[in-house]
């Protein structure tokens, strides 16, 4: 539907969401407003199973860098 294949599990994804063990559950709950550590989500190919699904959350520092870390790009729906 959205042309987007195999996506979880490729890489953990950087979110702008500040990291705190104690987040919020639900849909698009708020975040920290401040922090060292940013939300890495989706597990990546190095991973178990387990943690490559959209739900898995995890942190890391803004100065992390690792070849199971990256980003996805996105845009608006005309």
């Amino acid at each position: 539907a959205w042309g987007l294949y195999d996506t979880h599990g490729n890489v953990w994804e950087w979110c702008l969401d500040w990291y705190a063990s104690n987040a919020e559950l639900g849909t698009d709950p708020d975040g920290a407003d401040l922090g060292s550590s940013r939300v890495r989500r989706g597990g990546g190919w190095r991973n178990n199973a387990s943690s490559c699904r959209s739900a898995d959350r995890y942190y890391g520092t803004l100065s992390s860098r690792d070849l199971n870390i990256g980003f996805r790009l996105v845009r608006t729906l005309p």
